[in-house]
């Protein structure tokens, strides 16, 4: 009786929707990176399928598991990112670049992919949080350069116009998730402070949050430390 009641109840839930945030099928692009491996940990250790994308998956060093595939892509070579994204997921990406041009091919290659829903992360100040952002914005330009910056904001225009979801971060550290952490719409966003830094684990936790549940679609969204 015990087992059927269990059985019955998550029969119910299952056709309600409550469990569908269990068993996500996940795609991180630039896994082998330091936000992109806290991504990567993070959403098996939430149970989730994830296939980690890589130039060199060797350097994709989490622990092993049976909900893990690792696959090759390059953002130099679009095409290769566009092969190993299943369509059928979720991408999160953590994709930095190492000249202009490379950020908007990878979005341009993640959109042509189709995937359920595209998470992006880009960087506060930049863009559509340019305005929130207050007068650092400037500082920023002037540290990208334009090229860069150019690049930075094609591809979250790309992705937005997808219906996806960009994540607009500050200055990235390293250290545990913040317990107290946030995530808000740029209505809400504080002016930019260079003393202010937000850890990588506590961004890999935000924008998994928003894979599992949808609070800001074809939005830019904030996190924050508390």
């Amino acid at each position: 009786m015990w087992v059927n009641y269990h059985i019955t109840t998550l029969h119910l839930m299952l056709r309600a929707g409550l469990l569908r945030v269990f068993f996500m099928n996940l795609t991180i692009l630039a896994a082998s990176g330091r936000t992109g491996l806290a991504l990567t940990r993070q959403a098996l250790q939430r149970g989730h399928t994830v296939t980690a994308i890589a130039r060199d998956p060797s350097q994709i060093t989490v622990d092993d598991s049976p909900n893990l595939r690792k696959a090759v892509g390059d953002a130099h070579d679009p095409a290769t990112i566009t092969a190993a994204i299943d369509p059928d997921s979720t991408v999160l990406s953590a994709l930095g670049a190492d000249r202009a041009g490379i950020l908007l091919a990878g979005a341009q290659a993640v959109v042509a992919a189709r995937p359920r829903r595209i998470i992006w992360l880009g960087a506060y100040g930049t863009g559509k949080s340019a305005l929130v952002a207050g007068e650092t914005t400037g500082l920023i330009e002037k540290l990208l350069g334009a090229d860069t910056l150019a690049d930075k904001t094609g591809a979250d225009d790309t992705v937005l116009a997808a219906g996806g979801t960009i994540f607009h971060a500050g200055l990235l550290s390293e250290g545990p998730e913040s317990p107290s952490r946030r995530t808000v719409g740029l209505q809400d966003g504080p002016p930019f402070d260079l003393a202010t830094k937000v850890t990588r684990e506590t961004v890999a936790a935000a924008m998994l949050d928003e894979a599992e549940t949808a609070r800001f679609p074809g939005t830019v969204a904030l996190p924050l430390m508390g």
